[in-house]
């Protein structure tokens, strides 16, 4: 099998990128942004609960109502009454942790997710992984900008088969 090698560029996607723009529109964009602060601040399940008692301004079937939108975006996975994704966060063990600066670790869907997170949260970290060719354990110091001292790191990406959505388990 032959693996291609291509820039951040090259692997845009419109209708990724489109579903992003959502995040910050809409009725539910308040909920996510809530959502993916309570993440940060202190890992997940987000339980409704909490989600409608932070959200004083709306009903509880509008919370539910916006969640469920988001679930069906597959932008958060809604399930048993939690929160337990929230792009780029993930409340189940992942093979990618994201050690923050005061030493709270937080799980990321994939590897993009975790060098993702210091843009979002504007703030150096450590991700955690494994070599997805040999199984070594990686440390890479990350902030806003990207990697930092990591030149010859690569992210593999795979291509995801028709129907499948959530979070990744290698990349």
């Amino acid at each position: 099998m032959r693996l291609e090698i291509k820039t951040a560029d090259e692997l845009r996607d419109p209708d990724l990128e489109a579903r992003w723009a959502e995040r910050r529109e809409g009725p539910q964009a308040e909920v996510l942004r809530y959502i993916l602060g309570a993440f940060a601040e202190r890992g997940g399940p987000i339980p409704i609960g909490d989600i409608e008692a932070a959200l004083a301004g709306r009903t509880a079937a509008q919370v539910r109502q916006e969640l469920a939108t988001l679930d069906e975006k597959d932008l958060i996975l809604l399930e048993e009454g939690e929160v337990r994704l929230a792009y780029p966060f993930s409340a189940m063990p992942t093979p990618f942790v994201v050690r923050l600066q005061d030493g709270r670790e937080r799980f990321a869907c994939c590897a993009i997710d975790a060098l993702g997170i210091p843009a979002m949260l504007n703030a150096r970290v450590v991700v955690r992984s494994r070599c997805q060719h040999c199984g070594e354990p990686l440390e890479l110091a990350v902030d806003a900008a990207g990697p930092l001292g990591a030149d010859q790191v690569m992210v593999w990406v795979g291509r995801r088969g028709p129907g499948e959505r959530r979070a990744c388990t290698s990349l």
